[in-house]
């Protein structure tokens, strides 16, 4: 069995690509990222064919605050680029990442291959409605997803032969929206269990606890939410924001209480290691989060774990690894917090659960192409 990736970007194309490559599966892996960075993350020898000017003018657009209207632009012409060079393909199976995949789907097709969706959030209708809402309550203007895309993704998930999401929340989504059950490959994300390790030293020893969120500061990661619920906790732990602040945010955020709240500005992801080494509780209140990757990353980092009821990575919590709330509910949030914050020992305790549930829930890149294998498999009629 051979399977060919179509990705437009990174995301976690790259540990699928490595994965299938281990196996002797990888046909080849398309990507925007030029061939430079394209090799930081695979072996040499892996078939990968790149088209850097579209990762080129995604960067430049999203710099000159274009993103928005070019978003549609970039993955109908990556589409057609790779549609162009999948004439040659051989595989099996083509996974391709939603709104980048469709222009290459009738041609799959006529090469008799099968085609996976592979979409890392929620329902797009869901999340543009659920994040509408959210962004309404609190006064926000909200910037609908582009209609183009929209249409895509849709015309995608009906023409694909399996969508690949990576939790019961966002299949629940799918479903709702009329997706049969048997259509949706559920498989949670995983984690680098190597690079992400906690530090024995600094967990639940801090006499002011830090409290960690990593991700963009806005209306979707409910920052909101954490913000208010740590001001409860009368100075008693602070928080580091590490993420760039939204358009129309920093607004609000002059309207909030801030005085234990350190904005700490985006970090390189290989710098995340440290990032979470010093920190003593994860937190991500998300509104809608599909998955949500740094919770696993805190939970391998030995972090006690408080994430809202909507964040796709509940699945990985087990036991008392972490605390699950109600989303958008300050006063819930804020005692899941006191708890850990006040208590030393739980705060140790609940780290090292976090780590053995990392490391012992099957949360590495290999468990996670474990549980697609078997979906890949019948597709592939047991190729």
């Amino acid at each position: 069995m051979k399977i060919d990736i179509a990705v437009h970007g990174r995301f976690h194309a790259f540990d699928l690509a490595n994965q299938l490559h281990r196996r002797g599966a990888l046909g080849r892996l398309y990507t925007t990222y030029p061939e430079f960075a394209a090799k930081k993350f695979m072996p040499p020898n892996a078939a990968v064919k790149c088209f850097p000017h579209f990762e080129a003018w995604r960067r430049l657009s999203s710099r000159l605050g274009l993103a928005r209207t070019l978003s549609a632009g970039l993955p109908r012409r990556f589409g057609g680029a790779v549609a162009k060079h999948l004439v040659h393909s051989s595989s099996d199976i083509l996974v391709g990442w939603s709104s980048a995949t469709l222009e290459s789907i009738p041609v799959a097709r006529d090469l008799g291959m099968k085609v996976v969706i592979e979409r890392g959030s929620t329902h797009i209708v869901h999340q543009t409605e659920v994040l509408r809402v959210a962004y309404d309550e609190i006064g926000q203007p909200f910037t609908d997803t582009p209609q183009e895309i929209v249409d895509r993704e849709m015309r995608e998930y009906d023409l694909a032969d399996a969508i690949a999401v990576p939790s019961t929340i966002a299949a629940e989504s799918f479903i709702r929206r009329g997706i049969p059950e048997e259509k949706l490959i559920v498989s949670r994300l995983g984690v680098d269990l190597d690079a992400f390790r906690p530090d024995p030293e600094s967990v639940g020893r801090a006499e002011r606890p830090r409290i960690l969120c990593v991700g963009a500061v806005g209306v979707r990661k409910g920052a909101e939410t954490l913000i208010r619920a740590v001001d409860k906790l009368r100075g008693a732990a602070e928080l580091h924001l590490v993420g760039v602040v939204e358009d129309g945010f920093r607004a609000l955020l002059d309207r909030l209480p801030m005085e234990h709240v350190v904005l700490a500005g985006a970090v390189p992801h290989h710098a995340l290691v440290e990032t979470y080494r010093g920190a003593d509780i994860f937190c991500l209140p998300s509104v809608e989060e599909g998955f949500g990757m740094v919770v696993l990353e805190a939970m391998a980092s030995g972090l006690p774990v408080v994430v809202s009821d909507q964040v796709g990575a509940r699945d990985a919590i087990s036991g008392e690894a972490g605390i699950v709330v109600p989303v958008a509910d300050v006063d819930a949030l804020a005692e899941a917090l006191r708890a850990i914050v006040e208590d030393p020992q739980k705060r140790r305790e609940m780290g090292e659960r976090a780590r053995q549930a990392a490391v012992g829930g099957a949360n590495g890149w290999e468990d996670y192409v474990d549980r697609l294998w078997p979906a890949y498999l019948a597709l592939a009629g047991g190729a």
